[in-house]
C-alpha cells in the first residue's frame, strides 16, 4: 500500500514537472496562468458534480434496504468496517459485470453496481467488490484523479498553443527551434496522458489492497475479479463513455489493440496475483 501511495506522489510530481517544462518552453507566463485557471474551474466543476453526471449517464437508480436488501446490507457492512459514512447505493440497468464509486468526499459518496454483477457474484465476492469501491472513496481517488486531470489538461492546452505559435509565429525564428517546439508540443501531451493513466493504475492497485484489508481477506475480491474479467468479454457493457472508463472496477472498454501503457487499469492477472499473495 505504501509503495502505491509513494508511486502516486512521484507520478504527480512528474506530471507537475512536465507542466513547468512546457510552460517555460512556451514562455508565456500569462497564458500558462489562464490555462491553469481555466483547467481548475473545469475540473472543479467535474469534481463537484461528477456523481450526479455519471449516475445520470448510466441511468442508475438509487435503492434503499427494502428494494434490494442484499446489496444494501453488504454496502452497510463494508462501510462500517472501513469506518466511513454509508454511501448512497445505486443499481445500473446493465447485464455487464461491473461497479464503480463516485462522489467528491466520503460524506457525499455513492457506490453503484450493475444488475449483471449482482446476479453473477456470491456474497463474499460482492463484499470484495464493494470494499474495493469504498476504498476508492476512503483513499480520495476522485480528488487525486481530478488533480491529475487538471495538470494534464493545462499541459494539453499549453502544447496546443505552442503548436499554433510554432506554425503561425515562427517567422524570424530559427527553423530548428520551430521544429523542436512542434515536436515537444506533440509529445508532451502524450507523456502527460501516460503519466495520468499510470496514476489511475496505481490507484486501482491501492484500492484492491485497501479493500482486501477492510475485509481482512483477499479471496473474495480475487475470485470476483476472475469472474468480472470473463464477464467483460462475454457480456460487455453497452454505450460506455470513454471518459468514465477509469471509474469502473474493470475496464468496460474492449480492444486487444490497446497498449498496456495506455490502459486505465492494470493487467487483471497481476491484480489477482497480488491479491492472492497478500498476507493478513
Amino acid at each position: 500500500m505504501v509503495v502505491n501511495q509513494l508511486k502516486t506522489v512521484v507520478l504527480l510530481g512528474a506530471l507537475t514537472g512536465v507542466l513547468l517544462f512546457v510552460g517555460q518552453l512556451v514562455g508565456g507566463a500569462s497564458g500558462l496562468k489562464f490555462a491553469l485557471i481555466f483547467a481548475i474551474i473545469m475540473n472543479l466543476g467535474s469534481y463537484w458534480f461528477s456523481d450526479k453526471i455519471v449516475l445520470r449517464m448510466y441511468r442508475a437508480k438509487q435503492i434503499n434496504e427494502s428494494e434490494n436488501p442484499r446489496l444494501y446490507k453488504i454496502v452497510k457492512e463494508v462501510s462500517e468496517k472501513s469506518k466511513i459514512p454509508m454511501p448512497k447505493v445505486y443499481i445500473l440497468p446493465s447485464d455487464g459485470l461491473n461497479a464503480f464509486a463516485t462522489g467528491r468526499n466520503p460524506k457525499h459518496a455513492a457506490v453503484a453496481a450493475t444488475a449483471g454483477i449482482l446476479r453473477a457474484l456470491n456474497d463474499d465476492e460482492l463484499k470484495g467488490v464493494m470494499a474495493h469501491e469504498i476504498a476508492h472513496v476512503g483513499n480520495r481517488d476522485i480528488l487525486i484523479s481530478s488533480i491529475a486531470a487538471t495538470i494534464a489538461g493545462v499541459i494539453s492546452y499549453v502544447a496546443f498553443m505552442a503548436r499554433w505559435a510554432a506554425i503561425f509565429g515562427g517567422r524570424g525564428r530559427d527553423s530548428g527551434n520551430i521544429v523542436s517546439l512542434l515536436v515537444l508540443a506533440i509529445i508532451t501531451p502524450l507523456v502527460a496522458t501516460i503519466i495520468q493513466l499510470a496514476i489511475s493504475r496505481s490507484r486501482e492497485y491501492l484500492a484492491d489492497a485497501t479493500g482486501a484489508r477492510i475485509m481482512q481477506s483477499s479471496s473474495g475480491l480475487a475470485s470476483a475479479l476472475e469472474k468480472l474479467e470473463a464477464g467483460a468479454k462475454n457480456h460487455p457493457m453497452r454505450n460506455v463513455n470513454q471518459a468514465t472508463a477509469h471509474m469502473f472496477i474493470v475496464s468496460p472498454l474492449r480492444g486487444g489493440a490497446f497498449l498496456k501503457l495506455l490502459s486505465t487499469h492494470p493487467p487483471m492477472n497481476l491484480r489477482i496475483q497480488k491479491l492472492r499473495n497478500m498476507k493478513f
